[in-house]
């Protein structure tokens, strides 16, 4: 594999921001690896709550219903972020760009578009989607089995143009642990639950990339399986390597395992660190 020449770019999933990498970033420091972890349009400090998941007393129908203030923010718009970065940290140099969950759609439209930013793209559990195929047709489908996600949301994506989740409801503690956080030890699961956003915007998930060989196909991939994840079940994981591999052959996804659930950046960030140091 070639040499990794630029610093790490850290790309958060749904719901998460840089924060999540807190860990990561101190581990890759110890390693002596440059990174940078960045928001994603709506998310993170770039978060535009609606009014109803703050507002006294909580009204569970407006929150349901109220109409999502980042529901503009789409797939391209997510991507043009990511390049934006991209070039910015690497001031001239390829980045390795390392995206979690959702924030794989992301980071296959920007580098689609930008292949000449980035040296090398690592999917950790994340969403890789196949060419033409929106995100949002995977989780119907039979690899994604045993998915818990979805049955967190409290109001239609489609109506309020948000995947939203009350993260305040402590009915929901168990499933958001469950869904995101198996592996992680308490304490840090009750800090990261008090920090997720409650929406993401449903226009990441509808909106399909086309790959071409000259773009995305021409950069090495690595995909980290997270074998007990309960996001993105290791099946449907299985199912984004097979898709990637069988449109361009003549760049094969390089794979690695960890035992862990959704998020081990918070579960094992020394061992997600080594994997990304091995890589340069």
């Amino acid at each position: 594999m070639a040499a990794l020449r630029g610093p790490v770019l850290l790309i958060h999933g749904f719901f998460h921001g840089a924060w999540c990498w807190t860990d990561v970033t101190l581990e890759l420091a110890a390693r002596g690896v440059a990174s940078v972890a960045v928001d994603m349009p709506g998310h993170g400090l770039r978060a535009v709550p609606p009014t109803a998941s703050w507002k006294r007393p909580h009204v569970p129908s407006d929150f349901a219903s109220e109409k999502s203030p980042i529901a503009h923010v789409d797939v391209e718009a997510a991507a043009t972020a990511l390049a934006e970065q991209a070039r910015r940290v690497g001031r001239g140099r390829p980045v390795t760009a390392v995206a979690h969950s959702m924030g794989g759609a992301a980071l296959t439209r920007a580098a689609e578009h930008h292949p000449k930013l980035f040296e090398h793209l690592v999917y950790v559990t994340a969403y890789m989607p196949a060419s033409d195929v929106p995100c949002i047709a995977y989780p119907s489908l039979p690899e994604a089995a045993g998915e818990q996600s979805l049955a967190l949301l409290g109001a239609d994506p489609v109506e309020t143009g948000a995947l939203r989740i009350d993260t305040s409801a402590e009915e929901l503690r168990p499933a958001i642990r469950s869904a995101f956080y198996g592996g992680v030890d308490p304490a840090t699961v009750e800090a990261a639950t008090a920090m997720l956003g409650c929406e993401s915007p449903t226009a990441m998930a509808t909106q399909p990339t086309a790959l071409t060989a000259q773009g995305w196909g021409s950069i090495p991939r690595t995909y980290v399986l997270c074998t007990q994840d309960n996001t993105i079940p290791v099946a449907l994981q299985r199912l984004f390597i097979s898709e990637a591999d069988a449109a361009f052959p003549e760049n094969k996804t390089h794979v690695l395992t960890l035992e862990s659930a959704h998020s081990p950046f918070l579960s094992m960030p020394d061992r997600l660190a080594d994997i990304v140091t091995g890589l340069i």
